[in-house]
């Protein structure tokens, strides 16, 4: 079972596990894109992602969600990890952080 300071440093794991993951289209990470909506830790650190990605027919729709999975389970204190991939909200461009927009010149 997770304490909590154990669940906050675990989440920090994870967000830098995801950061680590790219569109293979835009150079920027699907964190800083927006398209994670929700991470969940349960007490058994279990790691649930809900995520989306820029358009329904993205060529990488099977792909990135495999490769933040597999990120996620290579942290050793995660006991297992689930991505689910939905598309409500649709995702659009506000949910870039400041960086993101940045980095693809949108100011």
């Amino acid at each position: 079972m997770l304490m909590p300071t154990q669940r906050e440093q675990l989440m920090l794991k994870v967000l830098n596990a995801i950061k680590q993951v790219f569109d293979p289209e835009i150079p920027v990470n699907i964190w800083d894109l927006g398209l994670i909506y929700d991470i969940q830790i349960t007490e058994e650190a279990e790691v649930v992602v809900l995520m989306t990605l820029t358009a329904p027919n993205c060529p990488e729709a099977e792909g990135i969600p495999v490769e933040v999975q597999d990120r996620i389970r290579m942290i050793d204190e995660v006991k297992d990890c689930k991505v689910m991939l939905t598309f409500e909200p649709a995702w659009d461009k506000d949910r870039l952080t400041e960086e993101a927009k940045f980095t693809l010149g949108l100011f």
